[in-house]
């Protein structure tokens, strides 16, 4: 079973930069459970489907930016914490956040996601 640190890095090295859709959902499939609840400044979406539409629009409009990890994941006991960077490599990035993460059974369950100002 994937810790918190490895799932929460999947989600923003993988599941966030994969820009064909079979392939992120069969990495949505091993990284979220069925009923993720994802939480966004945007609003709320529930389960795999919702999630992965939510992350195909959000490619669509960051031009194949990549995501990328600002330092290493911070976790406690099913929580962890990803701070992460937009854009390409080397450049300031176009966007910062924070994502946090509710994780059970190696799953990701709940998730927020917090983008700087």
């Amino acid at each position: 079973m994937a810790t918190v640190s490895e799932v929460l890095t999947r989600s923003v090295l993988q599941v966030f930069n994969e820009a064909d859709a079979e392939r992120r959902a069969e990495l949505i499939a091993a990284t979220y459970a069925p009923g993720i609840v994802f939480h966004d400044p945007e609003g709320t979406v529930t389960g795999r489907d919702a999630f992965a539409a939510k992350i195909a629009e959000l490619l669509a409009g960051t031009g194949g930016l990549p995501f990328a990890l600002r330092r290493p994941v911070q976790e406690s006991v099913g929580l962890g914490i990803a701070s992460w960077a937009l854009g390409p490599s080397g450049a300031p990035p176009v966007a910062t956040g924070t994502d946090v993460a509710l994780v059970e059974d190696g799953l990701i369950t709940v998730m927020w996601t917090l983008l700087d100002a």
